[in-house]
């Protein structure tokens, strides 16, 4: 194991929202690092693209590098955060780099850990130095350290909730103002919850499947799935349906769910339907929650907020003190020689209850259309609720379905992507068991 020496050097790459918001934390907090881990740090490199950007917290420029790569050469770095966050190019050649040299790394780039999280925990492993991934899952949720330590004996067979707090403020504020999608979108902007240019990987499940193949490889102790599963967003989430859920006493969250199912791994990112008074059902806002279940503990809970330069700099500096204080361990807990593959679950024989939303002409014979359709693929129904608009001659059909497979509903559905009497292709929301 490399001992931390009592003098530590820090270099910050990146100095977004994220970065200079921990390098003015790691300037005030300096002295109390210190009286918690004896370790004295020192800042010594800042890099990003512009140096003379307007910040919130004013920086060093006498220790800025327009060219991070130039730090290795020129400065001793003992711990190296990359706040970049991107899953390849500077960010993935910067870590590589440092934990070849031998230099620690934190980082929040779950796009990175979740691409490139074996290869680069090999290096460090090869290095005896630490990759810390901590702010990575749920903001300043402890999460993972809790999977690696704290529940480090159970036997855990599923991880599962809200994993971006982005999506999970906009279908709060659509229940709670009846605001349209595109309006609580603009203003999760205006605040800071979501990117002003361009939100997709929040909006579509990228940002929360990314953190549950992470989760997966920690819980599971697997190398990082390589697998296509179901990834859905909730682009397609419309006010109406949020309307609907509510007067059924059920509200639409968005999962991130990972289990072993017959000892193969499932993984999906989806819109779920929960009841109201279930605990998942109440965690609103910008908060996130992660589930564990596993023996001989049971269930495990943690929520917090998972989003924003405050929660995230407490979970990197939760990683630095462990650093500090010589605890070297292994990225994902164990060495990665003894991480296995698991083979993947077919997700065509994922069961869930239905939610069908139908827009359809109103006219005699569509109805039994679809109900006919459903009895052929074997899908059968619960509750019907039509809603008709005798103004434009168009009807709302919301059908609840008992449990049935992926691949029914999928070979079901597909009819009505070319029938004239179906205004728009059908929308399906999964019933969360």
């Amino acid at each position: 194991m490399n001992k931390i020496n009592k003098h530590v050097n820090i270099a910050i790459v990146g100095l977004g929202q994220i970065g200079n918001y921990l390098y003015n934390e790691l300037k005030l907090k300096s002295k109390e690092i210190k009286k918690k881990t004896g370790k004295k740090i020192k800042i010594v490199a800042i890099s990003a693209k512009n140096k003379n950007k307007k910040r919130k917290f004013s920086i060093d420029k006498k220790i800025f590098y327009s060219d991070p790569l130039k730090i290795f050469k020129k400065e001793k770095v003992d711990i190296l955060f990359e706040i970049i966050g991107l899953s390849d190019g500077i960010s993935k050649k910067i870590v590589e780099t440092a934990l070849k040299n031998k230099i620690n790394v934190i980082t929040p780039n779950k796009a990175l850990i979740a691409k490139h999280g074996d290869y680069l925990s090999k290096i460090a492993e090869k290095n005896n130095v630490s990759l810390e991934f901590e702010a990575a899952v749920a903001g300043g949720i402890p999460i993972l350290r809790t999977i690696k330590d704290g529940l480090a004996t159970n036997n855990i067979k599923k991880v599962y909730g809200i994993l971006n707090g982005t999506t999970n403020y906009i279908l709060t504020e659509m229940e709670n103002t009846n605001q349209t999608f595109e309006k609580v979108l603009k203003k999760a902007q205006k605040l800071g919850y979501a990117e002003p240019g361009n939100p997709i990987l929040d909006l579509n499940g990228f940002d929360a499947f990314a953190k549950v193949r992470i989760l997966s490889a920690l819980a599971f102790n697997n190398q990082i799935s390589k697998h296509k599963c179901i990834m859905e967003g909730i682009e397609n989430i419309d006010l109406k349906d949020i309307k609907i859920a509510s007067q059924l006493n059920l509200r639409i969250k968005l999962l991130g769910i990972s289990e072993i199912i017959n000892n193969c791994l499932f993984e999906t990112v989806h819109p779920s339907l929960v009841n109201k008074s279930s605990y998942i059902g109440n965690v609103n806002g910008v908060m996130n929650a992660v589930i564990t279940q596993g023996k001989p503990v049971g269930e495990s809970v943690l929520q917090g907020e998972g989003a924003g330069a405050g929660p995230t700099s407490s979970s990197l500096l939760s990683d630095l003190l462990s650093i500090l204080r010589d605890n070297i361990n292994k990225p994902f807990g164990i060495p990665f020689n003894k991480r296995k593959k698991l083979k993947l679950f077919n997700s065509n024989y994922y069961t869930n209850s239905l939610y069908l939303r139908f827009e359809v002409k109103d006219k005699s014979g569509v109805l039994s259309l679809i109900t006919n359709r459903l009895a052929k693929y074997k899908i059968s129904i619960k509750r019907i609720i039509q809603t008709p608009d005798k103004i434009n001659k168009k009807a709302t059909i919301v059908i609840i379905t008992h449990k049935t497979t992926e691949i029914n509903a999928k070979r079901c559905l597909s009819i009505f992507k070319v029938n004239k009497n179906f205004l728009k292709f059908p929308t399906l929301i999964r019933l969360y068991n």
